[in-house]
């Protein structure tokens, strides 16, 4: 796996640890910073070593969002075809983050905003110190509030209410108000975020692999299932996880949606 220029890469006991490192900008964006992000967590799927990955910024932000100089002078200038390779190179970071078979943790140092916001709404966890207040502030800036997915993800984990204020005002809301709407999992003073963090990650780190990657799996494939499917679905990965093998899909559900292309083989 090669080293990133744009951000920070650090590895140790199954923990691996990036860190946005442009703490002069606020760690906002840049098109390289996307690309290598993107290419990283791809490449993290094959590191055997790294069970759990943490994701953090330098200095007083998590990450303010994308660069203005970088990226919006630049889009200002592109046609539709330019625009719609730059969605399709952001959503892929945050699919690329979600179908990581890994537990990513994001631990939020400071402002966590637009693009920032998203990154921290993709990982699986999310530990703030107390300063980490967050918008999703696209509409702000005239965009719609449906960037890198966030329509998506924002209502499955705050509920369609809050998720619809959050992205239609675009404020901010502390980092205690996103601890009680359950958009953080925990806040902590900012001189413990580092040591909360890493127990945090050593907890998952020792926990089974193969367990927690079909628990994401499955959390990722049960947004949009009914609850029948859901339960069949279950069973044949409960199964699959303990016996190590194939697993036939149950009947009348072989030829479905949910099993073909599926990475355990189906009868």
């Amino acid at each position: 796996m090669n080293n990133p220029k744009s951000f920070l890469y650090g590895q140790r006991d199954g923990i691996a640890t990036i860190t946005l490192n442009r703490p002069e900008r606020l760690n906002a964006i840049t098109f390289e910073v996307y690309r290598e992000l993107t290419d990283m967590f791809a490449a993290l799927r094959d590191e055997n070593d790294v069970r759990v990955v943490v994701i953090t910024g330098a200095g007083r932000a998590f990450c303010s969002g994308g660069d203005v100089r970088d990226i919006i002078g630049e889009l200002q200038g592109r046609d539709a075809a330019g625009l719609l390779n730059f969605t399709r190179l952001t959503c892929e970071l945050i699919s690329n983050m979600r179908l990581l078979p890994k537990p990513i943790i994001a631990s939020l140092n400071g402002t966590t905003a637009g693009a920032g916001a998203c990154l921290a709404l993709a990982a699986d966890i999310r530990i703030a110190a107390e300063e980490a207040k967050i918008a999703f502030i696209f509409v702000k800036v005239g965009l719609a509030g449906t960037d890198m997915g966030a329509t998506y993800l924002l209502p499955r984990v705050v509920g369609l209410a809050k998720a619809t204020e959050l992205l239609m005002t675009g404020d901010f809301i502390s980092a205690q108000e996103a601890e009680r709407i359950g958009l953080y999992n925990r806040v902590v003073p900012r001189d413990q975020l580092e040591t909360t963090t890493r127990e945090f990650a050593e907890k998952l780190a020792r926990g089974p692999a193969l367990g927690l990657a079909k628990t994401k799996e499955m959390l990722n494939r049960e947004m949009h299932m009914g609850f029948e499917v859901r339960w069949l679905n279950q069973e044949s990965e409960r199964l699959a996880a303990l016996c190590g093998q194939d697993v036939r899909a149950p009947p009348g559900l072989q030829n479905g949606p949910l099993y073909r292309n599926h990475s355990i083989l189906y009868g």
